[in-house]
Order: structure tokens, then sequence, then C-alpha cells
């Protein structure tokens, strides 16, 4: 599983010209399922997610997680994240899960994020999308997470 996690002042994902989700402070994870993943890894990937400390403590250091300072969560499919680029210069995506993989693990992220957080949004799997973000920081943490 590919993510890219970004802390930020607040956030809202678009698709068709509607708002689909949007969070005040917290974080912005883009996310990819690989053709290895699995639900199992999806689970992982949620609880490490929550317990990220990437928010400010009283002595400003980065000590806090997302329930710690009450924040929300958007997760948003992102198959791009396994672009490879190594055979030239238009990107291949075939380190990215098949359709109904990336679907299956990516509504896995968002049921498992809701089942153990009270403040998930969403963006659509598969949709055109338009994401606006003010990243916090800026804080911009990639993820690799495998099996």
């Amino acid at each position: 599983m590919i993510a890219v996690v970004q802390r930020v002042a607040r956030a809202h994902v678009e698709s068709a010209g509607t708002t689909v989700g949007a969070i005040g402070p917290g974080l912005v994870v883009l996310v990819c399922a690989e053709p290895a993943d699995d639900e199992a890894l999806a689970d992982r990937f949620v609880a490490k997610l929550l317990k990220l400390r990437v928010f400010a403590d009283a002595a400003g250091k980065m000590n806090l997680s997302l329930a710690q300072v009450n924040g929300g969560l958007l997760v948003v499919s992102q198959f791009t994240l396994a672009a490879d680029i190594s055979g030239g210069n238009r990107p291949s995506f075939t380190r990215a899960a098949p359709p109904e993989l990336g679907r299956r693990l990516y509504e896995r992220v968002v049921a498992s994020a809701r089942a153990l957080y009270p403040q998930v949004a969403c963006g659509e799997f598969g949709a055109a999308m338009q994401v606006h973000l003010v990243n916090d920081g800026p804080v911009t943490i990639p993820i690799t997470l495998r099996g």
C-alpha cells in the first residue's frame, strides 16, 4: 500500500462539481493499493495512520496523533501513486492494484477508519476529483507499507 499523508488546516474533495468530503484541521490521505495488498494490510495501514504523531504538542514538537487533536481524516483513492517512469516519460500504472482489488481495499481502508475513528470523510473511488487543501506546516509524509 502506498500513501501520501498531508497535515492540513482544512480540505475538501469535489467530484462533478459537488463536494463529496470535507474536513477542518486533520489529515488528507491519498492512498493506492498494490496487487499484493490485502484486507489485513489495509487494516494495519489504518491502525498506523491513526497513531501517526504529526501534530504539535504544547512545546511545538510533532508528538500528537489525530485523535489527540480531534482532527478530521479525508481519505482519497489515487492509483497514480504507483506510477513507474523508468521506461520513459509516460507513466505506467501497472504497479497499482487492478480496479476491482483497488476499490475493495480502498473501501476497506475507509470502513476500517470509520470503525475506529468518528471523523472520516472520503472521495469517490475511480472518479475524476479535485482535492482542495491547505497543507499545514507544510507536513507531507510518504508511506509505503507491505505485507
